[in-house]
């Protein structure tokens, strides 16, 4: 009998969660309770600054949010570890 190696093949159908973190904020909670259905929460993230994509609590990429039809969809712009894109590269 002869085993082929599969390498990870076997792990391509694991479910896992993948989270896009838009910002963060610190609030007291006396603040947090008084949220309202018009209150706006200032984010630590600018508008133009990459979002973090994370897998399992893990970030492995950036990316940016765009449209799709009438839904919101991700464009990733750059892997966790990967060398620059070749546009920013040339700059």
């Amino acid at each position: 009998m002869t085993i082929q190696p599969r390498g990870f093949d076997f792990l391509k159908d694991v479910d896992v969660r993948l989270s896009v973190e838009l910002g963060r904020a610190e609030m007291k909670l006396k603040d947090v309770l008084a949220l309202t259905e018009e209150s706006v929460v200032a984010l630590d993230r600018l508008t133009d600054e990459l979002l973090d994509v994370s897998v399992n609590g893990k970030v492995i990429a950036k990316g940016e949010i765009v449209t799709q039809g009438n839904r919101f969809a991700l464009r990733i712009v750059e892997i966790a570890g990967a060398t620059a894109p070749a546009d920013e590269a040339a700059a």
